[in-house]
Parts: C-alpha cells; sequence; structure tokens
C-alpha cells in the first residue's frame, strides 16, 4: 500500500496516537499496551488494557457500558454477559496493589470513569520514556 492509498483510506494519517497516556499515577504504554506504576508493570490484559487506555482519553468523563463496549469491544449489541464489569474488577485488582484502585470509579448513574487529576500524577518519567 502506498502512501496516497492510505492516506485515502485514513484520512487523518497525519495525527498521531501518543505512545503514552497518564492516569493519575499510571502511565499507560501503546508500545507494550500495559501500564506502569513507577517501574513496576500491572500486566495488563489486552482488554483491560483497551478499557484503561480508553478512559485514560478522557479523565472524569463518564463512559457508559454501551459507549465502553462499542469503543473498546467493538459492538454495538449488548452481550447477555458482564463482560464490561468483570474487565473493570481485574483492572482494580491489579491496582489495588497500588493502592489506586479507586481511580477506576463507577458512576452512581451507571458507567465507568477514571477518577484522576489532569495531567501527570505524583510519579513522572521526567520526559523519558520507561525502560
Amino acid at each position: 500500500m502506498n502512501p496516497t492509498a492510505a492516506y485515502s483510506i485514513f484520512p487523518d494519517g497525519d495525527t498521531l496516537i501518543p505512545r503514552f497516556r497518564e492516569a493519575g499515577d499510571v502511565t499507560l504504554d501503546l508500545f507494550h499496551r500495559d501500564g506502569r506504576v513507577e517501574d513496576k508493570w500491572l500486566a495488563l490484559h489486552p482488554r483491560e488494557f483497551e478499557l484503561l487506555w480508553r478512559l485514560a482519553e478522557q479523565p472524569g468523563q463518564v463512559m457508559t457500558k454501551q459507549q465502553l463496549l462499542a469503543d473498546v469491544w467493538r459492538i454495538t449489541i449488548e452481550p447477555e454477559t458482564n463482560s464490561v464489569a468483570v474487565h473493570v474488577a481485574r483492572v482494580r485488582a491489579k491496582l489495588a496493589s497500588f493502592g489506586l484502585a479507586k481511580i477506576l470509579a463507577t458512576h452512581p448513574d451507571g458507567g465507568y470513569f477514571l477518577d484522576t487529576p489532569l495531567g501527570p500524577g505524583a510519579f513522572a518519567f521526567g520526559g523519558k520514556a520507561p525502560d
């Protein structure tokens, strides 16, 4: 595929996707598809990573189950499983070992959001990529 053909398929092809996203004290790494707290990896499974990555795109914004199913699972029908809730619980369990389980919050009216301060958390890599 030549660059012109790729540009016609992906008209915003000049838009760069960030390698890192900050979610409070968690640094998400798109290349490794995992998250780190300081120098410890979370060992996220692919959907767990995608869930956290999507929520970190807009911290504080509530995402409904249907929005997450569309954006992360890429489905528009609601399955008869509680897949979103299960993945949220798994991510919270991994964050809990760092005392960060509460950053993945459930909204009282339904849906999930990242309850983190805007910008990098207390730990920062100082502009360097983690090893």
